[in-house]
Protein backbone atom coordinates (compact mmCIF):
# COMPACT_ATOMS: atom_id res chain seq x y z
CA UNK A 1 0.00 0.00 0.00
CA UNK A 2 1.11 3.63 -1.11
CA UNK A 3 1.06 6.15 1.59
CA UNK A 4 -0.75 8.22 -0.88
CA UNK A 5 -3.68 5.70 0.03
CA UNK A 6 -2.87 4.01 3.37
CA UNK A 7 -5.42 4.16 6.26
CA UNK A 8 -4.84 4.69 10.00
CA UNK A 9 -5.44 1.40 12.02
CA UNK A 10 -8.52 3.14 13.42
CA UNK A 11 -10.49 6.35 12.35
CA UNK A 12 -9.22 9.16 14.54
CA UNK A 13 -12.17 11.61 15.36
CA UNK A 14 -12.41 15.42 16.49
CA UNK A 15 -15.36 16.46 18.85
CA UNK A 16 -16.51 19.47 17.30
CA UNK A 17 -19.13 21.79 17.95
CA UNK A 18 -19.89 22.87 14.82
CA UNK A 19 -19.94 19.39 12.71
CA UNK A 20 -20.37 17.09 15.80
CA UNK A 21 -17.20 15.06 14.14
CA UNK A 22 -14.65 15.91 12.08
CA UNK A 23 -13.20 12.32 11.10
CA UNK A 24 -9.88 11.44 9.97
CA UNK A 25 -9.20 8.12 8.14
CA UNK A 26 -6.68 8.95 6.04
CA UNK A 27 -2.20 8.85 7.21
CA UNK A 28 -1.43 11.79 4.87
CA UNK A 29 -4.09 13.99 6.42
CA UNK A 30 -3.30 12.79 10.28
CA UNK A 31 0.14 13.31 10.05
CA UNK A 32 -0.41 16.74 8.44
CA UNK A 33 -2.09 17.44 11.39
CA UNK A 34 0.71 16.60 13.72
CA UNK A 35 3.17 18.90 12.07
CA UNK A 36 4.03 22.05 14.14
CA UNK A 37 3.08 24.35 11.62
CA UNK A 38 -0.67 23.02 11.25
CA UNK A 39 -0.15 23.01 15.54
CA UNK A 40 0.71 26.82 14.98
CA UNK A 41 -3.01 27.50 14.24
CA UNK A 42 -3.91 26.73 17.56
CA UNK A 43 -1.92 29.85 19.06
CA UNK A 44 -4.02 32.27 16.23
CA UNK A 45 -7.20 33.13 16.48
CA UNK A 46 -10.08 32.62 13.89
CA UNK A 47 -11.45 36.28 14.29
CA UNK A 48 -8.59 38.29 15.40
CA UNK A 49 -9.48 41.62 17.09
CA UNK A 50 -13.33 40.18 17.91
CA UNK A 51 -12.82 38.30 21.25
CA UNK A 52 -13.29 42.36 22.21
CA UNK A 53 -16.32 42.44 21.20
CA UNK A 54 -17.93 39.00 21.47
CA UNK A 55 -16.19 37.39 24.34
CA UNK A 56 -16.91 33.90 23.45
CA UNK A 57 -14.96 34.72 20.08
CA UNK A 58 -11.40 32.78 20.78
CA UNK A 59 -11.83 29.97 18.88
CA UNK A 60 -8.87 29.45 16.33
CA UNK A 61 -7.43 28.84 13.05
CA UNK A 62 -7.21 25.11 13.72
CA UNK A 63 -10.86 24.63 14.55
CA UNK A 64 -11.65 26.61 11.58
CA UNK A 65 -9.09 24.26 9.16
CA UNK A 66 -10.08 21.06 10.68
CA UNK A 67 -14.12 22.33 10.02
CA UNK A 68 -13.05 23.02 6.33
CA UNK A 69 -11.18 19.73 5.62
CA UNK A 70 -14.44 18.06 7.32
CA UNK A 71 -16.67 19.85 4.86
CA UNK A 72 -14.35 18.84 1.85
CA UNK A 73 -14.68 15.16 3.07
CA UNK A 74 -18.07 14.81 3.20
CA UNK A 75 -18.70 16.48 -0.28
CA UNK A 76 -16.18 13.70 -1.46
CA UNK A 77 -17.24 10.82 0.16
CA UNK A 78 -21.44 11.28 0.63
CA UNK A 79 -21.94 13.42 -2.66
CA UNK A 80 -19.36 13.38 -5.66
CA UNK A 81 -17.78 9.56 -5.17
CA UNK A 82 -19.01 7.72 -8.29
CA UNK A 83 -20.49 11.09 -10.18
CA UNK A 84 -19.34 11.14 -13.65
CA UNK A 85 -17.60 14.40 -14.05
CA UNK A 86 -15.22 13.55 -10.49
CA UNK A 87 -11.96 11.95 -10.74
CA UNK A 88 -11.37 9.96 -6.88
CA UNK A 89 -7.34 10.18 -8.02
CA UNK A 90 -8.20 14.60 -6.74
CA UNK A 91 -9.55 13.34 -3.44
CA UNK A 92 -6.36 13.38 -1.19
CA UNK A 93 -5.48 16.68 -3.30
CA UNK A 94 -8.85 18.04 -2.19
CA UNK A 95 -8.55 17.27 1.80
CA UNK A 96 -4.73 18.64 1.97
CA UNK A 97 -5.66 21.94 0.15
CA UNK A 98 -8.37 22.08 2.62
CA UNK A 99 -6.88 21.65 5.99
CA UNK A 100 -3.69 23.75 4.82
CA UNK A 101 -5.57 26.92 3.38
CA UNK A 102 -4.80 28.90 6.02
CA UNK A 103 -1.57 28.02 7.28
CA UNK A 104 -0.17 31.28 6.59
CA UNK A 105 -2.44 33.20 8.45
CA UNK A 106 0.12 35.08 11.14
CA UNK A 107 -1.43 36.88 14.65
CA UNK A 108 -4.17 39.44 14.26
CA UNK A 109 -3.74 38.21 10.27
CA UNK A 110 -5.42 40.99 8.45
CA UNK A 111 -3.85 44.18 10.53
CA UNK A 112 -0.46 42.51 10.68
CA UNK A 113 -0.51 42.22 6.80
CA UNK A 114 -1.44 45.60 5.95
CA UNK A 115 1.33 47.20 8.14
CA UNK A 116 3.95 44.76 7.42
CA UNK A 117 2.60 44.18 3.29
CA UNK A 118 2.25 40.62 3.67
CA UNK A 119 0.08 38.11 2.16
CA UNK A 120 -1.29 35.45 4.38
CA UNK A 121 -1.78 32.99 0.79
CA UNK A 122 1.96 33.68 -0.07
CA UNK A 123 3.04 32.20 3.30
CA UNK A 124 0.90 29.11 3.06
CA UNK A 125 1.96 28.81 -0.34
CA UNK A 126 5.86 28.94 0.82
CA UNK A 127 5.08 26.61 3.97
CA UNK A 128 3.77 23.92 1.50
CA UNK A 129 6.92 24.15 -1.04
CA UNK A 130 9.79 24.98 1.96
CA UNK A 131 11.67 23.49 4.37
CA UNK A 132 8.72 22.50 6.85
CA UNK A 133 7.35 19.48 8.18
CA UNK A 134 4.59 19.66 6.01
CA UNK A 135 6.31 19.94 2.92
CA UNK A 136 7.95 16.82 4.66
CA UNK A 137 4.72 14.82 4.33
CA UNK A 138 3.50 16.14 0.99
CA UNK A 139 6.46 14.93 -0.29
CA UNK A 140 5.95 11.84 0.87
CA UNK A 141 2.85 11.28 -1.14
CA UNK A 142 4.55 12.07 -4.48
CA UNK A 143 8.11 14.87 -4.90
CA UNK A 144 5.15 17.35 -6.86
CA UNK A 145 2.31 17.05 -4.19
CA UNK A 146 3.20 20.40 -2.58
CA UNK A 147 2.93 21.57 -5.69
CA UNK A 148 -0.20 20.98 -6.24
CA UNK A 149 -1.21 21.66 -2.84
CA UNK A 150 -0.02 24.74 -3.25
CA UNK A 151 -1.83 26.06 -6.82
CA UNK A 152 -5.11 24.79 -5.50
CA UNK A 153 -4.57 27.45 -2.62
CA UNK A 154 -3.44 30.09 -5.11
CA UNK A 155 -6.30 29.27 -7.27
CA UNK A 156 -3.44 28.14 -10.35
CA UNK A 157 -4.55 24.89 -9.98
CA UNK A 158 -5.31 23.49 -14.27
CA UNK A 159 -8.75 21.42 -13.00
CA UNK A 160 -10.81 24.51 -11.28
CA UNK A 161 -13.29 22.21 -10.00
CA UNK A 162 -10.85 21.39 -7.12
CA UNK A 163 -10.11 24.83 -6.52
CA UNK A 164 -13.67 26.21 -6.83
CA UNK A 165 -14.50 23.12 -3.44
CA UNK A 166 -11.86 25.46 -1.52
CA UNK A 167 -12.26 28.78 -2.90
CA UNK A 168 -15.80 30.28 -4.70
CA UNK A 169 -18.69 32.04 -3.43
CA UNK A 170 -19.94 29.09 -2.09
CA UNK A 171 -16.91 26.93 -0.86
CA UNK A 172 -15.83 24.88 2.23
CA UNK A 173 -14.31 27.58 3.92
CA UNK A 174 -17.25 29.87 3.95
CA UNK A 175 -19.39 27.04 4.88
CA UNK A 176 -16.98 26.41 8.05
CA UNK A 177 -16.54 29.99 9.06
CA UNK A 178 -20.04 31.40 8.93
CA UNK A 179 -21.35 28.58 11.13
CA UNK A 180 -18.22 28.12 13.45
CA UNK A 181 -18.02 32.23 13.81
CA UNK A 182 -21.80 32.23 14.73
CA UNK A 183 -21.77 29.65 17.24
CA UNK A 184 -18.31 31.08 18.57
CA UNK A 185 -20.19 34.65 18.96
CA UNK A 186 -22.94 33.73 20.26
CA UNK A 187 -25.00 35.02 17.19
CA UNK A 188 -27.65 33.73 15.05
CA UNK A 189 -27.24 35.18 11.73
CA UNK A 190 -24.64 32.78 10.53
CA UNK A 191 -26.37 29.63 10.43
CA UNK A 192 -28.04 28.33 7.61
CA UNK A 193 -28.98 24.40 6.09
CA UNK A 194 -25.55 23.26 5.25
CA UNK A 195 -27.10 19.50 4.98
CA UNK A 196 -29.40 21.03 2.54
CA UNK A 197 -26.72 22.24 0.10
CA UNK A 198 -23.99 19.11 0.84
CA UNK A 199 -27.23 17.02 -0.64
CA UNK A 200 -27.35 18.91 -3.64
CA UNK A 201 -24.10 20.09 -4.71
CA UNK A 202 -22.85 18.14 -7.41
CA UNK A 203 -19.38 17.98 -9.66
CA UNK A 204 -19.49 19.78 -13.25
CA UNK A 205 -16.52 19.62 -15.46
CA UNK A 206 -14.70 22.44 -14.24
CA UNK A 207 -16.92 23.80 -10.90
CA UNK A 208 -19.07 22.49 -8.20
CA UNK A 209 -22.75 23.30 -9.12
CA UNK A 210 -26.11 23.52 -7.05
CA UNK A 211 -29.43 21.49 -8.06
CA UNK A 212 -31.99 24.10 -8.76
CA UNK A 213 -33.72 22.74 -6.19
CA UNK A 214 -31.61 23.68 -3.54
CA UNK A 215 -32.12 27.40 -4.83
CA UNK A 216 -33.37 28.41 -1.59
CA UNK A 217 -31.04 26.84 1.04
CA UNK A 218 -28.43 28.88 -1.13
CA UNK A 219 -30.61 32.19 -0.90
CA UNK A 220 -30.53 31.50 2.77
CA UNK A 221 -26.54 30.85 2.72
CA UNK A 222 -25.89 34.16 1.16
CA UNK A 223 -28.25 35.80 3.66
CA UNK A 224 -26.59 34.88 6.48
CA UNK A 225 -23.36 36.02 4.79
CA UNK A 226 -24.40 39.12 4.52
CA UNK A 227 -25.77 39.56 7.81
CA UNK A 228 -22.20 37.85 9.81
CA UNK A 229 -20.72 40.73 7.75
CA UNK A 230 -22.00 43.89 9.03
CA UNK A 231 -23.23 42.44 12.31
CA UNK A 232 -20.03 40.67 13.27
CA UNK A 233 -17.10 41.28 11.00
CA UNK A 234 -17.46 44.83 10.59
CA UNK A 235 -18.86 45.39 14.22
CA UNK A 236 -17.21 48.92 15.26
CA UNK A 237 -16.04 47.98 18.32
CA UNK A 238 -14.19 45.36 16.41
CA UNK A 239 -12.63 47.86 14.29
CA UNK A 240 -11.53 49.85 17.00
CA UNK A 241 -9.68 47.28 18.73
CA UNK A 242 -8.16 46.95 14.78
CA UNK A 243 -7.25 50.02 14.85
CA UNK A 244 -5.34 50.14 17.87
CA UNK A 245 -3.66 46.79 16.96
CA UNK A 246 -2.70 48.62 13.60
CA UNK A 247 -1.66 52.05 15.45
CA UNK A 248 0.37 49.84 18.14
CA UNK A 249 2.32 48.36 15.39
CA UNK A 250 2.97 51.51 12.95
CA UNK A 251 4.41 53.51 16.33
CA UNK A 252 6.81 50.23 16.96
CA UNK A 253 7.81 50.12 13.50
CA UNK A 254 8.51 53.94 13.53
CA UNK A 255 10.85 53.82 16.97
CA UNK A 256 12.57 51.10 15.49
CA UNK A 257 13.43 53.24 12.42
CA UNK A 258 13.86 55.83 14.52
CA UNK A 259 16.86 53.98 16.34
CA UNK A 260 14.26 54.38 19.53
CA UNK A 261 16.21 52.20 22.90
CA UNK A 262 13.40 50.22 23.81
CA UNK A 263 12.95 48.73 27.58
CA UNK A 264 11.91 45.26 25.54
CA UNK A 265 13.39 45.03 22.56
CA UNK A 266 11.56 43.39 19.89
CA UNK A 267 13.73 41.04 18.41
CA UNK A 268 10.73 39.00 16.99
CA UNK A 269 10.09 42.08 15.19
CA UNK A 270 13.34 43.00 13.25
CA UNK A 271 12.55 40.86 10.07
CA UNK A 272 9.37 42.11 9.87
CA UNK A 273 10.53 46.22 10.77
CA UNK A 274 13.04 45.54 7.71
CA UNK A 275 10.44 43.68 5.40
CA UNK A 276 12.66 40.22 5.00
CA UNK A 277 10.87 37.85 6.61
CA UNK A 278 11.72 34.20 6.49
CA UNK A 279 9.40 31.43 6.61
CA UNK A 280 11.34 30.09 9.75
CA UNK A 281 10.87 33.48 11.21
CA UNK A 282 7.44 33.82 10.58
CA UNK A 283 6.21 30.62 11.87
CA UNK A 284 7.94 31.17 15.23
CA UNK A 285 5.01 34.18 15.46
CA UNK A 286 1.89 34.04 17.05
CA UNK A 287 -0.17 35.46 18.84
CA UNK A 288 1.00 34.66 22.63
CA UNK A 289 4.29 36.24 21.19
CA UNK A 290 2.50 39.31 19.99
CA UNK A 291 0.23 39.40 23.32
CA UNK A 292 3.93 39.50 25.77
CA UNK A 293 4.86 42.94 23.20
CA UNK A 294 1.82 44.58 23.97
CA UNK A 295 1.95 43.45 27.66
CA UNK A 296 5.42 44.65 27.80
CA UNK A 297 5.42 47.81 25.82
CA UNK A 298 2.88 49.12 28.17
CA UNK A 299 6.23 50.14 30.61
CA UNK A 300 8.10 51.58 27.77
CA UNK A 301 8.90 55.18 27.61
CA UNK A 302 7.34 56.62 24.60
CA UNK A 303 3.94 57.78 25.72
CA UNK A 304 2.00 56.72 22.70
CA UNK A 305 3.52 52.91 22.22
CA UNK A 306 2.80 52.66 25.83
CA UNK A 307 -1.00 54.32 25.61
CA UNK A 308 -1.77 51.82 22.91
CA UNK A 309 -0.58 49.12 24.75
CA UNK A 310 -2.84 49.75 27.86
CA UNK A 311 -5.44 50.26 25.86
CA UNK A 312 -5.75 47.21 23.92
CA UNK A 313 -4.52 45.31 26.66
CA UNK A 314 -7.57 46.72 29.00
CA UNK A 315 -10.10 47.18 26.17
CA UNK A 316 -9.97 50.92 26.66
CA UNK A 317 -10.77 51.53 23.04
CA UNK A 318 -11.17 54.29 20.58
CA UNK A 319 -15.02 55.58 20.18
CA UNK A 320 -16.09 56.78 17.09
CA UNK A 321 -18.55 58.69 14.74
CA UNK A 322 -20.14 58.11 11.50
CA UNK A 323 -18.05 59.74 8.91
CA UNK A 324 -19.41 60.61 5.32
CA UNK A 325 -15.71 61.62 3.07
CA UNK A 326 -17.72 63.06 0.42
CA UNK A 327 -19.07 65.71 2.92
CA UNK A 328 -16.61 65.80 5.66
CA UNK A 329 -13.31 66.16 4.66
CA UNK A 330 -13.42 69.33 5.16
CA UNK A 331 -13.78 68.50 8.95
CA UNK A 332 -11.55 66.47 9.13
CA UNK A 333 -8.56 68.40 8.11
CA UNK A 334 -9.91 70.80 10.92
CA UNK A 335 -9.43 67.85 13.53
CA UNK A 336 -6.41 67.17 12.01
CA UNK A 337 -5.26 70.49 13.10
CA UNK A 338 -7.06 70.91 16.30
CA UNK A 339 -5.95 67.40 17.60
CA UNK A 340 -2.25 68.66 16.78
CA UNK A 341 -3.08 72.16 18.74
CA UNK A 342 -4.56 69.61 21.95
CA UNK A 343 -0.89 67.85 21.46
CA UNK A 344 -2.86 64.55 20.62
CA UNK A 345 -1.01 63.02 17.28
CA UNK A 346 -3.56 62.68 14.69
CA UNK A 347 -1.34 60.07 13.35
CA UNK A 348 -2.50 57.67 16.05
CA UNK A 349 -5.53 58.69 17.69
CA UNK A 350 -7.34 60.32 14.62
CA UNK A 351 -8.42 57.27 12.36
CA UNK A 352 -11.06 57.20 9.58
CA UNK A 353 -11.40 52.62 8.79
CA UNK A 354 -13.49 51.74 6.36
CA UNK A 355 -15.62 48.47 6.05
CA UNK A 356 -16.53 47.40 2.60
CA UNK A 357 -18.59 44.09 1.34
CA UNK A 358 -20.34 42.60 -1.44
CA UNK A 359 -22.46 40.11 -0.36
CA UNK A 360 -22.54 38.17 -4.24
CA UNK A 361 -21.28 38.63 -7.87
CA UNK A 362 -21.43 36.96 -10.84
CA UNK A 363 -18.14 37.46 -13.09
CA UNK A 364 -18.04 40.28 -15.33
CA UNK A 365 -15.47 40.86 -18.34
CA UNK A 366 -12.52 43.61 -17.70
CA UNK A 367 -13.08 43.50 -14.12
CA UNK A 368 -10.05 43.34 -11.91
CA UNK A 369 -11.01 40.37 -9.70
CA UNK A 370 -12.99 37.24 -10.89
CA UNK A 371 -15.25 36.20 -8.68
CA UNK A 372 -16.70 32.30 -9.40
CA UNK A 373 -20.64 32.49 -9.29
CA UNK A 374 -22.74 30.28 -8.13
CA UNK A 375 -24.42 28.30 -10.94
CA UNK A 376 -27.52 26.02 -10.26
CA UNK A 377 -27.94 22.70 -12.13
CA UNK A 378 -31.75 22.39 -13.69
CA UNK A 379 -33.36 19.80 -14.30
CA UNK A 380 -32.87 19.31 -18.37
CA UNK A 381 -29.16 19.36 -17.28
CA UNK A 382 -28.41 22.99 -18.24
CA UNK A 383 -26.55 25.45 -16.01
CA UNK A 384 -27.99 28.65 -15.17
CA UNK A 385 -26.30 31.50 -13.09
CA UNK A 386 -28.10 31.70 -9.72
CA UNK A 387 -28.78 35.78 -9.77
CA UNK A 388 -31.07 34.74 -13.16
CA UNK A 389 -33.06 32.45 -10.90
CA UNK A 390 -33.50 33.91 -7.58
CA UNK A 391 -34.90 37.26 -7.58
CA UNK A 392 -33.65 37.56 -3.65
CA UNK A 393 -29.65 37.16 -5.19
CA UNK A 394 -30.30 39.09 -8.05
CA UNK A 395 -31.67 42.14 -5.79
CA UNK A 396 -28.17 42.20 -3.85
CA UNK A 397 -25.58 40.95 -6.97
CA UNK A 398 -23.18 43.60 -7.36
CA UNK A 399 -24.11 45.95 -5.14
CA UNK A 400 -20.95 46.41 -2.72
CA UNK A 401 -21.77 48.27 0.79
CA UNK A 402 -19.36 50.74 2.32
CA UNK A 403 -18.98 52.47 5.61
CA UNK A 404 -16.86 54.85 7.22
CA UNK A 405 -16.49 55.70 10.94
CA UNK A 406 -14.10 58.54 12.51
CA UNK A 407 -12.26 56.92 15.62
CA UNK A 408 -11.00 58.81 18.32
CA UNK A 409 -9.88 58.58 22.02
CA UNK A 410 -12.75 60.44 23.86
CA UNK A 411 -11.03 59.77 27.52
CA UNK A 412 -8.28 62.26 25.94
CA UNK A 413 -10.70 64.86 24.98
CA UNK A 414 -12.68 64.97 28.42
CA UNK A 415 -9.73 66.13 30.11
CA UNK A 416 -9.61 69.82 29.77
CA UNK A 417 -7.35 70.74 32.09
CA UNK A 418 -4.85 71.24 29.09
CA UNK A 419 -5.49 72.68 25.90
CA UNK A 420 -9.20 73.27 26.68
CA UNK A 421 -10.32 75.65 23.82
CA UNK A 422 -9.44 73.09 20.62
CA UNK A 423 -10.20 70.20 22.87
CA UNK A 424 -13.74 71.95 23.02
CA UNK A 425 -14.21 72.93 19.58
CA UNK A 426 -13.12 69.11 18.33
CA UNK A 427 -15.79 67.52 20.50
CA UNK A 428 -18.14 70.37 18.83
CA UNK A 429 -17.06 69.31 15.64
CA UNK A 430 -17.60 65.33 16.70
CA UNK A 431 -20.62 66.17 17.48
CA UNK A 432 -19.75 64.74 21.39
CA UNK A 433 -20.96 67.78 23.79
CA UNK A 434 -18.40 69.88 25.75
CA UNK A 435 -19.01 67.98 28.72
Amino acid sequence: MSYATEKLSEEKVFKDPVHRYVHVRDRVVWDLIGTREFQRLRRIRQLGTTYLTFHGAEHSRLNHSLGVYEIVRRIIDDGFEGRPDWNPADRLLCLCAALLHDLGHGPFSHSFEKVFHLDHEDFTQAIILGDTEVNAVLKNVRRDFPKDVAEVIAKTYKNKLVVSMISSQIDADRMDYLQRDAYFTGVSYGHFDMERILRVMRPREDQVVIKSSGMHAVEDYIMSRYQMYWQVYFHPVTRSAEVILTKILHRAKQLHQEKYTFKFNPVHFYSLFEEEISVEDYIKLDEAVIMYYFQSWQEEEDSILSDLCRRFMNRNLFKYVEFNPNKQMMDLMELTSLFKKAGIDPAYYLVVDSSSDLPYDFYRPGEEEERLPIHLLMPNGDVRELSRESEIVDAISGKRRTDHKLYFPQDMLEDLTTKKTAKKKIREILGIGNG
